[in-house]
């Protein structure tokens, strides 16, 4: 039997049933089309979703969004706590006022009036009773300047005694306090620096330059290492964060010092005191890798950079910062870093432990959080401790 079927003289190749057949499996085909469309479009969705959540632009482009805010935080802290800087609280030694005549105490106070509300009544006046005493108080980098109130037999003005080295930007602040004040109260008293600065740093910018170099090492060998040496175990990982500490602190100290001559080191102690502070941040960075893994950097980079370097008191004194930060910086690694160098250098008859045990604290606790949580760190080898 021929079931082959026969075009129609309309050109239709089949009764009317059939077409219609046709037509309705057409219809039903159209419409399953559709629906697989559909599918087709929502699987699509989610499968580029899936695609590009396991590609790395996921990580690229939340990478590119972090970098961007970062960078805006960054110029944001430091233009908070260095453009703009405030008096906040400034402690000076006054000497010779209790011995002085009525005439010479009344000059005195009416010239520490009138700077202290120059300085938007920021000024600490601390009285001592001997000249000793007082330079002391400077020495130990307990007052920023001192005032001698009584200039003594056969000299006709006060002195005020500022220590750069103690704050350049406080000893440039009370310096024009005081020829203003001078000005104003028609009393003219002499002002001299009676701890300078190196010739080579005449801003005292080095020890916070040397210090954020350090600091930022640090931690970026720590990624390098993790990166180039991920199959360090961790007791090998502490351990050539040491060495490239070591390593790191000689070749700042001996920049700085022996081949620009811009300050001179204690080299020693100096030296120690980089390495310390590179261990630190190198540490800081490979705890937080072993607690978050791969964004271990948002932390360190806050922590360290947004936080830790314009509260430090090396580019701008501690009295100078908005409160929060002359607060915090002194316990955070580089406000420690810069303290402990800066009394090395400029006051080393009258150490402070306070920055040596927070550099220490840190770096303890980075190296034993690690440590307990060696397991989660991304490197090492099979079989190491």
């Amino acid at each position: 039997m021929d079931d082959r079927r026969h075009a129609l003289p309309d050109g239709s190749d089949g009764p009317e049933g059939s077409d219609g057949s046709r037509t309705a499996h057409g219809s039903h085909d159209a419409r399953a089309g559709e629906g697989t469309g559909e599918g087709r479009r929502t699987g699509g969705a989610a499968g580029r979703w899936r695609r590009f959540k396991g590609s790395p632009f996921l990580p690229a482009t939340v990478l590119s969004l972090l970098i961007a805010a970062a960078a805006g935080l960054f110029a944001g802290s430091y233009t908070y706590a260095m453009a703009d800087p405030t008096p906040r609280r400034i402690p000076v030694a006054v000497v010779g006022a209790a011995g002085s005549d009525t005439a010479d105490r009344e000059r005195a106070e009416a010239f520490a009036d009138a700077v202290s509300e120059d300085l938007r009544s920021s000024l600490e006046l601390r009285e001592y009773p001997t000249a000793a005493a007082a330079d002391e108080a400077l020495e130990s980098q307990k007052v920023f300047a001192v005032l001698r109130a009584s200039a003594g037999p056969g000299r006709e003005r006060p002195v005020l005694e500022v220590s750069s080295a103690s704050g350049a930007s406080v000893a440039e602040l009370l310096t024009e306090a005081a020829r203003s004040a001078g000005e104003e109260t028609g009393l003219r008293v002499a002002v001299r620096d009676a701890k300078p600065l190196d010739p080579g740093d005449p801003r005292g910018l080095a020890l916070f330059y040397v210090t954020l170099a350090a600091v930022v090492t640090g931690f970026i060998g720590a990624i390098q290492m993790s990166i180039h040496a991920r199959g360090l175990n961790p007791a090998e990982r502490i351990a050539f964060t040491a060495a490239y500490s070591l390593l790191g602190g000689f070749a700042i100290t001996a920049a700085v010092d022996w081949l620009l001559d811009a300050v001179d080191f204690p080299f020693v102690h100096s030296w120690m005191i980089l390495a310390l502070t590179m261990f630190t941040s190198g540490m800081v960075f490979t705890m937080f890798q072993a607690l978050i893994g791969r964004w271990a950097m948002l932390p360190t980079w806050g922590l360290m950079v947004l936080i830790g370097n314009p509260s430090s008191g090396g580019a701008v004194s501690w009295p100078l910062l908005p409160s929060p930060l002359g607060t915090v910086g002194r316990w955070l690694p580089p406000g420690a870093s810069v303290n402990a160098q800066h009394t090395a250098v400029y006051f080393p008859g009258y150490p402070h432990a306070q920055p040596y045990l927070v550099l220490t604290a840190w770096a303890v606790a980075s190296c034993a959080v690690f440590w307990i949580l060696r397991h989660r760190h991304p490197g090492g080898r099979a079989g190491g401790s």
